[in-house]
């Protein structure tokens, strides 16, 4: 199981929110090429990279920080937030990307998200199914959907998706565990022999570092760590071992 660091952006800096509220942003460090050499340091290969004010804005904005952080860390980084059009995916792979997620995008505007899959393939294209209550958040969960998160998630497997990541909002930033049942559900109801299996990305909830042999043994593909490792709640240490 891979464990991918988040680094969420706000005006250039290392934030945390609290289930996606704007207003319960802590900032954690200024310099988040700083953090990412941190990660790597500790023998990390993985980084997950939020563009927030581009999920506001619904167009790429730090990309800059993207730049930085590729071209001085051998990091494989997946970007996501404000991914809306063709433009915003090609600035995000030119600027260093190795992997992008598409949330609102794959909701609001199913053709052009097909496109992209199409286009880059499964391996560079992440679908984002944010669960609000069953449902899938979208707008850098500023909205709910109509849509349920698991026929969502089966529908663009369909279409050849490969690799879900998924939040359940309600644990993220709380870290009182993640949502292990959440996960179970989707792994054993996508998990159809006719299509290939999905590699899920948990998110959102993580607190210490005995919840990560819990998500690894239920099939998780990957996990991503955030507010646990800046609140001292996981150590890098711990992660290295873990690696």
């Amino acid at each position: 199981m891979r464990i991918i660091p988040a680094i969420d952006i706000i005006d250039g800096k290392c934030v945390r929110l609290t289930k996606g509220d704007y207003d319960t942003k802590k900032v954690y460090n200024e310099n988040p090429l700083e953090v990412a050499k941190m990660f790597e340091g500790s023998g990390i290969q993985y980084l997950h990279l939020v563009d927030l004010d581009g999920a506001k804005a619904q167009h790429i904005i730090n990309y800059k920080v993207l730049e930085q952080i590729a071209s001085k860390t051998k990091l494989k980084i997946d970007f996501g937030g404000g991914l809306k059009a063709n433009e915003d995916l090609h600035i995000a792979f030119n600027s260093g990307a190795r992997q992008i997620t598409g949330g609102s995008i794959a909701v609001k505007n199913p053709k052009i998200f097909e496109g992209w899959i199409g286009k880059y393939g499964s391996e560079k294209i992440i679908l984002g199914a944010d669960s609000n209550d069953g449902k899938v958040a979208i707008s850098g969960w500023q909205e709910e959907s109509t849509n349920e998160v698991i026929p969502f998630i089966k529908d663009y497997q369909k279409k050849g998706i490969k690799y879900v990541i998924c939040t359940d909002i309600s644990k993220d930033g709380m870290l009182e565990g993640p949502s292990v049942e959440l996960y179970k559900q989707i792994l054993s109801q996508c998990s159809n022999s006719s299509m290939q299996s999905i590699k899920l990305i948990a998110s959102g909830g993580i607190s210490t570092i005995e919840e990560l042999p819990v998500l690894k043994e239920l099939g998780c593909e990957g996990v991503i760590i955030g507010k646990a490792i800046y609140e001292n709640r996981i150590s890098l240490h711990q992660l290295e071992k873990f690696v």
